[in-house]
């Protein structure tokens, strides 16, 4: 298992102000190391699909996103990550 996929599992169990100042973190970082926010998004569809595919919800709000997730095509995952990241960034 790759680092992100361990670092999304060992965060997945906080709650849900927590799990955003650790998603707000990694946004960060990725941001200082001049990733694009294309790709940042990017990666935060691939995480939705390890965190859907391998973590049961520890919160009411991941388990509607994980329900949100499920009936979700690709755009409308995308879309759901766009979402996170600007959230977790503070973005307006």
């Amino acid at each position: 298992m790759d680092m992100m996929k361990m670092d999304l599992l060992s965060n997945v169990n906080a709650d849900w102000d927590n799990w955003k100042k650790f998603l707000s973190q990694a946004v960060e970082f990725a941001e200082e190391l001049g990733i694009s926010r294309d790709r940042i998004s990017a990666l935060a569809r691939q995480a939705g699909e390890v965190l859907a595919e391998n973590v049961m919800p520890s919160n009411p709000e991941q388990k509607v996103l994980k329900e949100l997730w499920s009936v979700s095509d690709l755009q409308e995952k995308q879309m759901l990550a766009n979402l996170m990241t600007k959230l977790c960034s503070g973005q307006k």
